[in-house]
């Protein structure tokens, strides 16, 4: 999504090379030789930050001695961040799910590549206030949608908790199996607590994501089988990444654009 905002700023201007591609999921990720060869010889580091990139943080931190890097989220006002109890402390970090959220790392990232590359500036403002419209436009039109489900149904059950802002941001319930980080299994009292809600709300569909594996989220549609329930998995959903590079999915506004498509289509 970081490389998605690059390139719609910085266009022929900047080379942009992901780290963590189709299907990554950030918060196991580990730096393999070659990211570290390129993240030395890179002459900026944008990233996530709000500890998305558990296993990656220590090197960002190691690397700002050295290299011009940012974390995207830093300038976002930290009283428009999610902070549940169960994230121990954390913040959310999957802030671009609120697309005006995402709009302040936008302005991030442009004022970084001006700060890197002065000359650009005309180009890299231009650039990006077609880009943040886009947003605008996109952030208005989440909202018509979402707000077409039924709200007794108005649900999102997941794998892990990555769709916090969304559902602040678009009046919509959002339940994970999982906390803010995959790093963790969900207990069997997880399950059995959003079979329980499942059932009395008789909710007809739930969801994977592309970069979660399906298992436990197909253990909660056994579990409400037993209990005489039909649910369905209603698509798939890219949370911690985007599609393959091309696709419209592979960009950030399109990857929303079929997360709402395959919610609202699911429940409504």
């Amino acid at each position: 999504m970081i490389a998605d905002v690059a390139k719609n700023i910085g266009a022929d201007r900047v080379a942009v090379q992901s780290l963590m591609g189709e299907g990554v999921d950030p918060h196991l990720y580990k730096a393999t030789r070659g990211d570290l060869v390129a993240l030395s010889e890179a002459d900026l580091i944008l990233y996530n930050g709000l500890t998305l990139e558990g296993k990656m943080t220590d090197h960002f931190v190691r690397l700002a001695s050295r290299r011009p890097t940012v974390a995207v989220t830093e300038t976002i006002d930290r009283d428009r961040l999610r902070e549940p109890p169960e994230f121990a402390g954390h913040y959310d970090p999957h802030v671009w799910f609120d697309v005006s959220l995402w709009s302040k790392a936008v302005e991030r990232v442009r004022d970084a590549l001006i700060e890197n590359d002065p000359g650009g500036e005309e180009m890299f403002r231009r650039n990006a206030k077609a880009y943040l419209a886009k947003l605008s436009t996109l952030h208005e039109s989440i909202k018509r949608e979402i707000a077409t489900i039924p709200k007794a149904v108005r649900v999102i059950v997941t794998a892990h908790d990555a769709f916090g802002y969304f559902g602040d941001a678009y009046d919509i319930e959002v339940r994970g199996l999982q906390g803010i980080s995959t790093d963790s299994e969900p207990s069997l009292k997880d399950i059995n607590g959003l079979v329980d809600m499942i059932v009395e709300r008789n909710v007809k569909a739930v969801f994977v994501e592309s970069s979660v594996p399906p298992k436990n989220i197909e253990a909660l549609v056994d579990g409400c089988k037993s209990r005489g329930h039909a649910i369905r998995v209603g698509g798939e959903l890219f949370s911690d990444a985007m599609g393959a590079p091309g696709s419209t999915e592979g960009t950030y506004i399109g990857m929303v654009e079929h997360n709402v498509r395959t919610i609202v289509g699911a429940l409504r």
